[in-house]
């Protein structure tokens, strides 16, 4: 389903994290758990991820991440400012040293001028980092929109751990 490039980087993120003692928390929009599916897919993968949070809701995204529910109405579900409260959320959440998130509109539909089809939000947050932050605007189906929304997050992680 991910392509054998994609499974080579997340064995390496995977070693990379093990070989630091670090455990990974997800915490997902638009993807719906295929971050996580795509770490857990990999075998051993155990002493690296230690949970995944599918908040497809403002109200799952709230009561499980703690997102302030006035960032839903100021800014919307799919916004810088909800990734990095996300990933935050995910990181005080559980006992993962490192937390990603990402938020967005998968499409078909849901998209506006402002915020077209393909926008992703996605956010880091460590012990001992700055939360840091990612935009993008992939083109597609809703698809191919979460596969390359899963690469950038795999890479992120990647980048944050190397």
């Amino acid at each position: 389903m991910f392509g054998p490039i994609l499974e080579q980087q997340t064995e390496q993120l995977l070693a990379t994290c093990r070989g630091k003692g670090l455990r990974i928390a997800t915490a997902e929009s638009c993807t719906g758990g295929l971050i996580a599916g795509l770490l857990t897919a990999i075998a051993g993968s155990s002493d690296v991820v230690e949970r995944g949070f599918v908040t497809y809701t403002n109200e799952a995204k709230h009561q499980l991440l703690g997102v302030p529910e006035q960032l839903f109405a100021e800014v919307g579900a799919v916004s810088e400012q909800v990734a990095r409260a996300m990933a935050e959320g995910a990181l005080a959440r559980s006992d993962a040293n490192l937390a990603i998130s990402v938020t967005g509109i998968a499409g078909p539909g849901g998209g506006s001028v402002d915020k077209p089809v393909g926008l992703v939000h996605m956010a880091l947050a460590g012990d001992g980092m700055e939360t840091r932050h990612q935009r993008h605007v992939f083109d597609g189906d809703r698809s191919a929109v979460r596969l390359r929304t899963v690469e950038a997050a795999i890479a992120m992680l990647s980048a944050a751990t190397g």
